[in-house]
């Protein structure tokens, strides 16, 4: 079994953004938090595709707006194959689904929030989402931590473990903020630009002030 190293004293649970560009490494480090950390983790990205299943909040909602049958599958599923080659390159399609599903996914992780603070006994809710900063999340978490990665790491980490070509991984780079805007944002900064032991330490340095700071 894992040692269990993080505790925020005589404060109570703390609701923690964590974001970051893509291929910055989001994943990895909140894996190792949760197998680190007394941490109960969320992910936006799963809860919006959970909402977006037949019975889930945005069903009813996406069937009505995107009403094409080749978005979906005989059982009422999302057909994402389609959907995000069609959808994601229309802006307005794209602004039209951001509509319906991210105000859905707030309110989730509003009440997922309220039930932990009540009932639950982790000492940190962490919440990943690739657009924290875009969606404001920053009005409802205690703090936001940016993962970091130069773009020169990113790149070949999309271009090696996804098979982006160089032109793919630059132009959705292009498309998130830039790093001085995350670093101006969030509170905290996790570096896994390098090893898998220079992350780690990051991480525990990051927790440690906060533990001070609580």
């Amino acid at each position: 079994m894992k040692e269990r190293i993080g505790t925020v004293p005589n404060r109570g649970m703390l609701f923690i953004g964590i974001t970051g560009g893509i291929g910055a490494g989001k994943t990895t480090v909140i894996e190792y938090i949760a197998s680190h950390y007394p941490a109960r983790i969320l992910s936006a990205d799963e809860i919006a595709k959970g909402l977006c299943r037949p019975g889930g909040a945005c069903h009813e909602a996406l069937r009505t707006s995107f009403s094409d049958a080749s978005y979906w599958n005989e059982d009422g599923s999302m057909n994402r194959k389609t959907f995000t080659a069609e959808v994601f390159s229309d802006e307005e399609k794209r602004n039209r689904l951001n509509a319906i599903v991210h105000p859905a996914v707030k309110r989730y992780i509003i009440k997922e929030f309220e039930k932990e603070k009540q009932t639950g006994t982790a000492a940190y809710l962490i919440l990943e989402a690739a657009l924290l900063v875009e969606e404001h999340y920053d009005e409802i978490c205690d703090e936001l931590w940016y993962v970091y990665a130069s773009e020169e790491t990113r790149r070949e980490r999309l271009m090696r473990t996804r098979g982006y070509t160089r032109e793919k991984a630059d132009q959705i780079m292009k498309s998130q903020l830039p790093e001085n805007r995350f670093r101006h944002v969030c509170e905290r900064v996790i570096d896994n630009d390098g090893s898998e032991e220079a992350m780690i330490a990051s991480i525990r340095r990051v927790f440690d002030e906060v533990g001070r700071s609580a």
